[in-house]
């Protein structure tokens, strides 16, 4: 039998194309590497003084140690969601501290870019290639409908191997992971291999549609990797394009740690959660009847461990999301759905009078 045509493609109704492979070569093209340079600024030694230390050999006259750039790169992945204005998604982390950011595209040709906004509350990144414009571009889905079992793909720069395609199912919704300064809510759970320089690039259903921005995998085990939903990230990057920032959010409550001492006079057998000071008139916690006493355990059936949690949690919304509050009221548990609203300057004021006692006046000129 003859061997079949070197390079030959398959045809249309082979059962080599498969939706992965279809949705993969659509895709494909759309996803970016992501190099972040940082200058560090240090300082050149002389053979002498890599001997016997900075300043050896050195006359008054001559002066110190001579200043020495050094370049520092990271590696990440990025997908580009808007051809004709060159918007790309990607992680905070990536780029962070960067001082010039360059994308690298399948096709060989490479740009510089301009981080339009970052924030890490939600580790989104939004890049503008500085480049013709008609680039090609992904489809943005519904993360909303995502089921998990489904199949789903990653495309990625994993250790700097460019475009690596890996596939693996849904494997949860709605998880919470947690690092020493925040934590990050509603994330889609995969299997499918994420590693490092995976940071930033998509996460795709079988119909070559974006679902997710894969971000995390979690180090202790194998097969557990993280993607933060579409419809938040398409929300954070509306932000960071019209003002270069999220809006901050609030439910208007005034809460405090429940610790030992707080939790023996309430009865309580643990010493969790965050009892509830005051609830502010107009607010949605106003709204949904919350009341001055509850304890707030829960928040999308994420635990509230103390104030700092509850914080970090709600810093990881968007304004439209709803929140299903667990309470805890005269000793047993009750719930509440709230949606978070803006916190303007005068929430902040009168936050400020309730908590210290004085106002903020605001001046012009």
């Amino acid at each position: 039998l003859a061997p079949a045509q070197a390079g030959a493609a398959p045809q249309e109704n082979s059962p080599r194309m498969t939706p992965v492979v279809r949705a993969v070569q659509a895709v494909a093209p759309a996803v970016v590497n992501i190099t972040s340079t940082h200058m560090i600024q240090g300082q050149y030694l002389s053979p002498l003084e890599q001997f016997f230390g900075p300043g050896f050999g050195l006359s008054p006259d001559f002066g110190g140690p001579s200043p020495r750039n050094q370049k520092r790169e990271s590696l990440g992945t990025g997908v580009i969601v808007d051809g004709k204005k060159g918007l790309v998604l990607t992680n905070a982390h990536v780029i962070a501290g960067g001082d010039e950011v360059m994308v690298r595209l399948l096709d060989g040709r490479e740009f510089p870019a301009i981080v339009r906004g970052a924030d890490p509350d939600f580790d989104i990144a939004v890049l503008e290639i500085r480049a013709p414009q008609n680039l090609p571009a992904v489809r943005l889905g519904d993360s909303d409908d995502v089921m998990p079992g489904e199949t789903v793909i990653a495309i990625g720069n994993p250790f700097g191997f460019s475009h690596t395609v890996t596939t693996g199912v849904v494997s949860a919704l709605g998880r919470t992971i947690r690092n020493r300064n925040s934590a990050f809510t509603d994330l889609i759970q995969t299997d499918a291999a994420i590693n490092p320089g995976n940071s930033g690039g998509p996460l795709l259903n079988l119909e070559g549609v974006l679902i997710g921005i894969n971000t995390a995998v979690d180090a202790r085990a194998e097969g557990i990797g993280f993607a933060i939903p579409v419809n938040k990230a398409r929300r954070v990057m509306a932000d960071l394009v019209d003002s270069g920032k999220v809006a901050p959010l609030w439910i208007g409550l005034d809460v405090q740690d429940v610790d030992v001492q707080t939790a023996m006079a309430l009865g309580l057998k643990n010493a969790r959660g965050v009892l509830i000071k005051n609830v502010f008139p107009g607010t949605p916690a106003d709204t949904a009847q919350i009341r001055p006493g509850d304890i707030l355990d829960t928040i999308n059936a994420t635990p509230v461990r103390d104030r700092r949690d509850y914080l970090d949690i709600l810093r990881n919304q968007t304004p439209d999301a709803k929140l299903r509050l667990g309470l805890r009221r005269d000793g047993r548990a009750v719930t509440a759905e709230v949606v978070p609203a803006p916190f303007t300057d005068e929430n902040a004021r009168a936050l400020m009078e309730k908590r210290w006692g004085f106002s903020a006046m605001q001046t012009s000129g």
